[in-house]
């Protein structure tokens, strides 16, 4: 952090160093107002980008559409899970009464 004119040991700045100061500090300012502006360009893109995807960009109905999308994820990913198990149990059905067919041709 910049000192005070105190804290450098001299009492007063000549006209250069706070000719420099000031181009340092205008630098700072230009540089935030840059980041400030591409921030604003990037949120706008985004939020564009949710408008035409989802419908909206506000946050909390985002944030809605996001859990009911999960709940659905989960519902399909336990129906599928469900399924998987049904084949599973058919398969060792299936398994088992050809194992005691071929059991019962060999006796």
């Amino acid at each position: 952090m910049a000192k005070s004119h105190s804290e450098n040991g001299a009492s007063q700045q000549t006209i250069e160093q706070l000719q420099q100061r000031y181009q340092v500090l205008n630098t700072r300012r230009i540089q935030a107002e840059t980041n400030l502006e591409n921030a604003r360009k990037q949120l706008e893109g985004l939020k564009k980008e949710a408008r035409e995807k989802y419908g909206t960009d506000e946050i909390g109905k985002l944030r809605e559409q996001l859990e009911a999308m999960k709940a659905e994820n989960e519902r399909k990913r336990s129906e599928y899970e469900s399924q998987l198990n049904q084949i599973e149990a058919s398969l060792a059905a299936v398994e088992e009464k050809f194992s005691q067919s071929e059991s019962g041709q060999e006796a």
